[in-house]
């Protein structure tokens, strides 16, 4: 389990690394999305060891890059668009 949580944890910021280079512009901070990402890529381990079992390594670093992709989109902010507002509102 060591190795599953430290493998998840560098994949979670090569993840993390990949959307900062490719998506800098729509991201918050680079610390935030470095956190964002392994913490997403650890519990996506977790979650897939516990549903999985111990035996499914490359299972458990599939759902840890999935979980940590899911997270990292959650940051996404629109392009540089803004809403417009009624004057109801």
């Amino acid at each position: 389990m060591i190795w599953e949580s430290f493998g998840a944890a560098v994949l979670g910021l090569a993840l993390s690394w990949a959307a900062l280079r490719s998506l800098a512009d729509r991201l918050p901070s680079g610390r935030a999305v470095c956190l964002t990402g392994t913490l997403g890529a650890l519990f996506g381990a977790y979650l897939t060891h516990a549903a999985l079992g111990a035996d499914h390594i490359v299972g458990t670093l599939i759902g840890a890059v999935s979980v940590g992709a899911v997270t990292l989109s959650l940051l996404i902010r629109p392009r540089g668009r803004r809403l417009a507002r009624s004057a109801a509102a």
